[in-house]
């Protein structure tokens, strides 16, 4: 009991005495420490440093210059300690004596620099070496030598799990985005922020305005964007000023491309004598006219590929000022790039006009400001680049080549106006019963006729205030604008022969896009965002702890108009608007819609002797697009990181210098559905009002949940740096239309949430640099798996059924799903034998025999089974680069694996019945018992080509190198050098190109080879 008394009786005392005013701490002597912080490499001073004297509250940040004060040191001896990210902690003690000043000086050493990377991620940035979190950071000086127009082209290839591909080889097409796979029926693209503003899209961006990019993978490191998350995010951060003199750049490339790896097609004297095959093989009566018209002489021997293709150009021109002082940096760019593409006639260009400016200013200590300013201006001319109407490439592979390119002048239906061939085979008035080549048209035509002008004006920039409340404490607003007006204008101009058909009105006129129409529309999207954040970071001797409230505001409106109209009598460029057209056949349209997001998040990392870290991440979600019962969405997740290698019983293991194991699990969201699909619509008949769509008011988010386990790992200094990650990705309730019974009336389907779909996969990613000596090298490779399943759909959709793919409970989205080829039926016993089910088989020898899978004996839609994957098992990156004095090269290899892709241009071509032109494959076609086993007969009647089969279900896995460049110093701020694009591919898919998006092959638009020529100087 006394010796409580004396403990109470001592804390009386010194709570009086703290209150007391002649307290003891007023009565200490004190004294002041200054002194300067450099970096010992550079000898450079460092501003920013956070200064603390360690077991005090007092502290500073050093000045511009290096230097900082503390003053009221109380006398006695003291820890300082000089902290910043990327630099070696360092401390020193002093001895402090009552109205003296100590000087300190600090040189920090840099850390290894894989982990004092500072990677930006949700609305806040960290070291690499407290991220928890799958997060892989690309840095653009990296990848300079990769000469794409297009950001999304520049990650190519660069990330694990990231999987990026150009829908066609079509100047200023769209590149498809994905992150460790397809997680849902809908739309799988990314989210994009760009200087903390939210896009879906980045194609206006120039690369060479783009720092740096980060890809958020996995739930830990996205849900801090909620509702917008479930596929991913990459953030983006453009380029600023920096203090120090002005600096004047200048890039500058142009170049070649060409069509490479297209089919050798037949020429004429083989086409003649395969059709003259094919008429025999078809059981036709009386004389075979092939035969007669192989002694023809105004056949042509037209290549129709080397008539379309052409050689493409391109140009790129960069040019971006610098500089700044202590309180004001700037930086203005300005960047032109033009390609014309690889089709004759030059209606497949693409120009994308760039101006970026971004202020940042210290208005005092505290408070910064800044803005960031975009504009683009693209004007794309659209071409048929996917075999879709007209389809140019399409029909430049089926024309036959005894057609020539151009009509003979002595030809009575000859113009100037239109000189192309396009019925020249056949008596007038047109007579179905003599077309034995015509089936198609002229692709020379075509390309020379499209006249489809795309035009988009974007403005997208932000301005943001930071204040610092404490240099630990520091609140940032955001207001973002995304501005985007487009204009669409389309001439479908009339050409070619008169086949006697059409519309009275359009007697005369030539078959070919009868009557001549304009379509035309425009467009405009905007979206405003605001976001507030409060962001604390404090870092102690042994406690890391950051945190993040923020709340934002996003409003999108978008609207549109568009008219067209036909039969114009002139089509000179001054007559191409629809006041010129006929007004019997003229249409109108417009519309509009609206949604808006609100949204609250908070996150919170503490990291513990820099071993043991834990973050936390939450955001609420209300978004427009759900009925107000579900209008509020939740994305928690939480992710932890334990640093190995910092343990005491790693101390001695020298070889290894960082080992991090990390997990994560978490729930992202996804509202990119269309407006008001909760709704019921109604549409108006006569006097009535009728449901056209019924509602669903429960309707709600998709949801997406992720696990993640990975391991870093760095060796010899962290010179080589390996990461592993293994991941599960579940989307539920995913969105899907579901028809009602006729019961219900003629209603479009109802969307309702029901589909799951899983994913899962390893992800390998391994960076080697050796910067030592005059021979410096660096290798950097990826590799991920994915595997895509369906888990779940409704009892009323089973499955949902595409032209040549089904998605079904058990298999990847969008699987291809038909007959399966087991061979060539090579006599009629054979063919007798295996149909004992059909009473009068109609198969020959010759024919395609396919898999009897239920063993009826008979071939009909019960033998079907699915046949193909579309999303790839595989995909990887690999990035070599060497210098040695002046010459740097560098190689960037990239490919994938374990993906199909379904060759309708094969079809059309090799096994159409119509007489179009074939590939030289069907030279080896059967011709006789045992001659083939894999190419059937040539006929003009069915040999079972028309079915949906495995024959055109290709393996389109590929290894591509995608760029060489060989460059030249000349001085430190002179650099020549070559580049070479698409150089060389291996696969086995027989089309023109294993890369492209579509999973039907209708005859895409092939990426080129292409070699460049640059300059990169500074001033």
């Amino acid at each position: 009991m006394h010796a409580i008394r004396r403990i109470l009786l001592l804390a009386c005392a010194l709570v009086c005495a703290a209150g007391s005013p002649t307290s003891l701490s007023a009565q200490q002597p004190t004294g002041t420490i200054s002194g300067q912080v450099v970096d010992s490499a550079t000898r450079q001073p460092l501003a920013g440093v956070n200064v603390v004297i360690e077991g005090t509250r007092l502290g500073t940040q050093t000045r511009d210059d290096g230097t900082f004060t503390i003053v009221g040191v109380p006398a006695g001896t003291h820890t300082v300690r000089a902290r910043r990210i990327g630099y070696g902690s360092i401390p020193v003690i002093v001895n402090v004596t009552d109205g003296a000043t100590v000087s300190v000086a600090f040189a920090l050493e840099k850390r290894a620099a894989v982990l004092d990377q500072v990677v930006v991620v949700g609305y806040t940035s960290q070291r690499k070496a407290s991220i928890t979190g799958a997060v892989s950071s690309v840095e653009m000086g990296d990848l300079e030598s990769r000469r794409v127009p297009d950001v999304a082209q520049a990650l190519q290839g660069q990330v694990a799990g990231l999987t990026v591909t150009q829908s066609t080889g079509a100047p200023g097409e769209e590149i498809s985005i994905r992150i460790r796979g397809e997680g849902t029926i809908g739309n799988n693209s990314p989210l994009f922020i760009i200087d903390g503003i939210p896009s879906r899209e980045i194609a206006f961006l120039n690369p060479a305005d783009v720092q740096s990019m980060t890809v958020l993978k996995d739930a830990s490191a996205a849900s801090i964007y909620g509702s917008r998350a479930s596929a991913g995010v990459i953030v983006i951060t453009t380029k600023s000023g920096e203090r120090g003199k002005s600096n004047f750049d200048v890039n500058y490339y142009s170049g070649i491309q060409r069509a490479t790896n297209l089919p050798t097609m037949l020429n004429a004297t083989q086409y003649m004598n395969k059709m003259e095959e094919a008429w025999n093989n078809s059981g036709f009566t009386g004389t075979n006219p092939y035969t007669a018209d192989k002694s023809r002489t105004d056949l042509a021997n037209t290549n129709w590929l080397d008539e379309l293709f052409t050689s493409g150009k391109s140009q790129n021109l960069q040019l971006t000022a610098s500089g700044g002082g202590d309180r004001i940096q700037y930086l203005m760019s300005g960047g032109l790039n033009k390609q014309d593409g690889i089709i004759i006639y030059a209606n497949d260009r693409y120009q994308r006009l760039n101006f970026r400016t971004n202020i940042n200013a210290g208005l005092s200590s505290r408070l910064n400001v800044g803005t960031n300013l975009l504009l683009s201006y693209a004007m794309q001319d659209k071409l048929s680049s996917k075999g879709d109407a007209p389809g140019i490439i399409r029909h430049a592979l089926i024309r036959p080549p005894i057609i020539a390119v151009y009509k003979d002048p002595s030809d009575p239906t000859y113009t100037a106006a239109d000189p192309f061939t396009d019925l020249p085979f056949f008596a007038k008035p047109w007579n179905n019963n003599n077309n034995r080549y015509e089936f198609g048209a002229n692709p020379v035509a075509l390309a020379y006729y499209a006249n489809d002008k795309r035009d988009n004006f974007k403005t997208f920039g932000n301005i943001f205030a930071e204040y610092a409340l404490r240099p630990e404490l520091k609140f940032k607003s955001n207001v973002g604008i995304d501005l985007s007006l487009r204009h669409n204008k389309a001439l479908n101009q009339n050409f070619g022969d008169d086949n006697g058909g059409g519309n009275p009105l359009d007697a005369g006129t030539g078959r070919q896009n009868r009557p001549t129409g304009l379509n035309e529309d425009r467009g405009q999207e905007t979206t405003v965002t605001w976001n507030n954040t409060l962001n604390y970071a404090k870092e102690a001797e042994r406690h890391d702890v950051s945190a993040l409230v923020g709340s934002e505001y996003i409003k999108n409106y978008s609207s549109s108009i568009g008219g067209s109209r036909q039969r114009f009598d002139y089509v000179r460029e001054n007559f191409q608007y629809l006041n010129y057209g006929g007004t019997l056949d003229q249409n109108t349209s417009g519309s509009a819609s609206e949604w808006g997001l609100f949204s609250l998040f908070t996150s919170a990392t503490y990291m513990f002797d820099t071993r043991y870290m834990l973050t936390a991440n939450f955001r609420a979600d209300a978004s427009s697009r759900f009925a107000a019962n579900n209008q509020w969405g939740y994305f928690p997740s939480i992710s932890a990181g334990w640093r190995i290698s910092n343990e005491s019983f790693m101390k001695n293991v020298g070889w290894i210098s960082d080992m991090k194991l990390r997990a994560s699990t978490g729930k992202l969201g996804n509202q990119e559905i269309d407006n008001y699909a909760f709704l019921t619509l109604l549409r108006r008949q006569g006097d009535q009002y009728l449901i056209s769509r019924y509602g669903n008011p429960d309707l709600k988010w998709e949801t997406t949940t992720q696990n993640d386990l990975g391991l870093d790992v760095g060796l010899l200094s962290n010179d080589l740096y390996l990461s592993v990650d293994y991941f599960v990705k579940n989307t539920s309730d995913i969105l899907l239309p579901i028809s009602l019974p006729s019961i219900a009336g003629n209603v479009s389907p109802t969307i309702v949430n029901a589909g799951e779909v899983s994913n899962k996969g390893f992800e390998f990613a391994v960076n080697y640099k050796n910067t030592g000596g005059p021979f410096k090298y660096g290798i950097n490779a990826n590799a991920a798996t994915v595997t895509n399943r369906v888990e779940k759909l409704h009892p009323n959709l089973p499955s949902i059924v595409g032209d040549v793919y089904r998605t079904e409970v058990g298999h990847p989205l969008s699987s291809f799903y038909g007959y399966v080829m087991e061979g060539i039926y090579q006599n009629q016993t054979e063919i007798n034998t295996y149909l004992f089910g059909t009473l009068n088989p109609a198969d020959k020898p010759g024919d395609i025999r396919f898999r009897d899978i239920n063993g009826d004996g008979k071939i009909n839609d019960n033998d079907r089974t699915f046949i193909g994957n579309p999303i790839p098992k595989l995909s990887y990156g690999l990035n070599l680069s060497g210098g040695y004095h002046r010459v740097d090269v560098s190689m960037f290899f990239q490919g994938v694996g374990g993906v199909d892709k379904y060759n309708d241009a094969k079809q059309i071509t090799d096994y159409d019945s119509r007489p179009f032109n074939h590939s030289v494959a069907v030279l080896g076609a059967w011709n006789g018992e045992g001659t083939s086993n894999t190419v059937p007969r040539t006929t003009f009647n069915d040999n079972g080509s028309s079915k949906k089969s495995s024959i055109f279900v290709e393996d389109a896995s590929y290894f591509r190198l995608k760029n060489l460049e060989i460059g030249y110093s000349m001085g430190p701020t002179r650099r020549l050098y070559v580049s070479g694009q698409n150089l060389w591919t291996m696969t086995d898919y027989t089309g023109l190109d294993p890369e492209s998006t579509d999973i039907l092959d209708r005859g895409t638009y092939p990426q080129a080879k292409a070699f460049l020529v640059g300059i990169n100087a500074k001033f």
